[in-house]
């Protein structure tokens, strides 16, 4: 079996790894150098996760300029896809994809090898494509990818991720350093990922009907909601290595949008087995995390 699984959160087949290896400690068969592609093996259980860092979706560079971070862009071209996730396509038969708050980055957008235009490049003179617009073309360009494709994986589309940045403006003012859930109302999301997420959800409705048609099985897996709840789940200051030792002061940013505390990913882990457990299972395959 084999899962492949491309996510902004924190290395995220590492989450279902932590569950599966207390049953079988997994083989490194393969890594690229930059440990942006990673395939595990559980040899016990003919089971192969494919680990793809492809966090657009489709093509894309990262220019610096000098190393001024100030002019650092990505090019990013919405009609080609990466190819990370799609050379190893036929391997999958179970794929999770989700959407990754890297749109939200300084981006130059080509079509057709000809720019079209920019999200957050103040001073290059470009038309303002915006981030859900370049999200949302990413998202047709997979999904209907997926959909006509003679490969038939159990596809599952993961909604965005909710951020919990709370108090401050700049990065190291900001913080997520509540301990308890919100209650039910107490929050509503940030209008900027609630687009994300609703962006989602109608290129989904989209696909799956015309992936049905084809034998192509996809499903949403919505856990905006539920996670919007869950601020308790980031790791905060810690995403850095004892960031306070010797009564030190932070220097670095609050990660108030990765999850790596117990609860949140506990739940995401059982919400995704039991999609998977009810779809169809097969003798031995393989999985795109």
């Amino acid at each position: 079996m084999g899962i492949h699984w491309r996510s902004p959160l924190p290395k995220p087949c590492a989450l279902l790894l932590c569950q599966l290896s207390q049953v079988e400690e997994p083989q490194i068969l393969y890594h690229d150098q930059s440990f942006d592609i990673i395939t595990f093996y559980f040899p016990s259980h003919n089971f192969t996760i494919y680990e793809i860092w492809a966090p657009l979706l489709v093509q894309y560079e990262t220019i610096d300029n000098a190393g001024d971070s100030s002019q650092k862009y990505m090019n990013l071209h919405l009609d080609i896809l990466d190819s990370k996730w799609t050379r190893f396509y036929n391997q999958y038969d179970y794929m999770v994809l989700s959407g990754s708050p890297w749109f939200y980055k300084p981006s130059i957008i080509f079509e057709k090898s000809e720019v079209i235009g920019c999200h957050y490049c103040p001073g290059l003179e470009l038309k303002e494509y915006g981030a859900a617009r370049a999200y949302r073309k990413a998202l047709q360009l997979t999904l209907n990818f997926i959909a006509a494709s003679e490969h038939k994986p159990f596809v599952i589309v993961r909604t965005w991720p909710p951020s919990h940045y709370e108090a401050g403006d700049s990065p190291t003012e900001r913080v997520c350093n509540r301990t308890k859930p919100f209650r039910e109302g107490e929050i509503s999301g940030a209008p900027a990922d609630l687009n994300m997420r609703e962006v989602e959800i109608e290129e989904y409705e989209k696909a799956a009907p015309i992936g049905a048609r084809n034998g192509v099985r996809i499903e949403l897996l919505d856990f905006y909601h539920p996670f919007l709840l869950r601020p308790d789940g980031h790791p905060g200051p810690y995403g850095t290595y004892h960031p306070f030792d010797g009564g030190k002061k932070q220097n670095d940013e609050n990660d108030c949008i990765h999850w790596c505390l117990p609860g949140p990913i506990d739940n995401v882990n059982d919400m995704l087995m039991k999609m998977v457990i009810n779809g169809d299972i097969h003798d031995s395959a393989s999985a795109m995390l």
